[in-house]
C-alpha cells in the first residue's frame, strides 16, 4: 500500500491553485502545522513544507535543502524559497479559490501567503507552446518508484520531494522564429510530438533527457500553465523521492556541465523556485512525526 499524498500520482486535472507561504516572524508554527492534521488529504491536495520551518521545530529531513539560485549562460534560475505550499487540484476553479481561502485561514497568522496562481490544463496536456508536455514521465510503478520515498522509516515512508518554478514565456518571440527553429529548441516536432534525431545540443529534450544522467534522473512531472494579468507560462512540479535528479537536470538546462544552455532559456525564463518535502498520509490525514507533531 503506498502512503503518499494520492495527488502526487493522480493525473494532472482541469485546474489547479497553486499556494506558497512564508511563515511570520515570532509565530507558532508548530501549532498551526499541527492543525493542519484535521484537514483531510485526498487526490485534491497536496501539501509541503519547505527546508526552514523543519530548522525552526528543531527537525531535520535528509536531503532537504534550499532551492538553488544558478547563473549560466544566458540564463538566470532565481531561488524563492518559500515556507509551505499547497496545490489544490479540481475541476472548478471557484470552488478551488474557495478551498484556498479555507487553506489560509486554517494556517492564520502564523504563515503569509506569497505567492497564488492559477494553473490549468491545457487541451490534452499541452504547454502554452503548443508542445506536449510531460512526453517521458515515467507511469505506473516506475512512477511509484522515480517520486515516492520507500525503505526509509515510519513518517518518511510515502513521502515525496518536490520542485515547483514558476517559468514565464514570451510566446510573441517564439512564435516570430519559423517552425524548425521553434522544434529545434524543444528537440520535438509540434505536427507528431517525434523526438529530432538531428536536435541541436541545447534542445529542451537532450538537456533533460532523464536516462542521459548517472544515476539516471527521473522525476515525475505534474506542470501546468498559467494565464493572468502579468503574463502566461508554465507552473513547473517535479516530484522525486529525492531533490538529486531535478537538481541534475536544472544544472545541466543552466549549462554547468558544458556551457550549453537549455533552448528553452530563449524564450522563457523561471521567475521563482522552491524546494519542500511532502509527508506521507495516515488515515486519510498527514502524517507529521518527521516534524515532531
Amino acid at each position: 500500500m503506498i502512503n503518499a499524498q494520492p495527488g502526487i500520482l493522480a493525473p494532472v486535472p482541469g485546474h489547479g491553485r497553486f499556494m506558497e507561504f512564508v511563515a511570520a516572524p515570532d509565530s507558532d508554527i508548530g501549532l498551526a502545522l499541527a492543525d493542519l492534521r484535521s484537514v483531510g488529504i485526498d487526490e485534491r491536495t497536496v501539501i509541503g513544507f519547505g527546508p526552514a520551518l523543519f530548522g525552526a521545530l528543531g527537525q531535520t529531513i535528509d536531503g532537504l535543502r534550499p532551492f538553488p539560485g544558478l547563473v549560466g549562460p544566458g540564463c538566470n534560475v532565481p531561488s524563492t524559497q518559500a515556507d509551505l505550499w499547497c496545490w489544490l487540484r479540481g475541476d472548478d476553479r471557484g470552488v478551488l479559490m474557495h478551498e484556498g481561502r479555507a487553506v489560509e485561514n486554517a494556517l492564520g497568522p502564523a504563515f503569509r501567503l506569497d505567492r497564488v496562481v492559477d494553473g490549468f490544463k491545457y487541451d490534452r496536456g499541452l504547454d502554452l507552446s503548443g508542445y506536449e508536455d510531460g512526453t517521458e514521465n515515467p507511469t505506473g510503478n516506475d512512477a511509484v518508484a522515480a517520486a515516492i520515498v520507500r525503505g526509509s522509516r515510519p513518517g518518511l515512508d510515502g513521502s515525496s520531494f518536490v520542485a515547483v518554478q514558476q517559468w514565464i514565456h514570451d510566446l510573441e518571440h517564439f512564435e516570430d522564429m519559423d517552425q524548425d527553429q521553434r522544434d529545434n529548441i524543444i528537440g520535438r516536432r509540434l505536427s507528431d510530438n517525434e523526438e529530432l534525431d538531428n536536435a541541436p545540443p541545447s534542445a529542451h529534450v537532450k538537456r533533460t533527457a532523464q536516462e542521459s544522467f548517472e544515476p539516471e534522473a527521473f522525476v515525475v512531472r505534474r506542470s501546468m500553465p498559467w494565464a493572468d494579468a502579468i503574463g502566461e507560462g508554465l507552473m513547473f512540479v517535479a516530484f522525486g523521492k529525492s531533490l538529486d535528479a531535478f537538481e541534475a537536470q536544472l544544472r545541466r538546462m543552466a549549462g554547468e556541465e558544458d556551457g550549453i544552455t537549455d533552448g528553452l532559456f530563449r524564450f522563457s525564463r523561471p521567475i521563482s523556485g522552491s524546494y519542500f518535502w511532502c509527508p506521507p498520509v495516515a488515515d486519510g490525514k498527514l502524517d507529521l512525526r518527521a516534524l515532531g507533531l
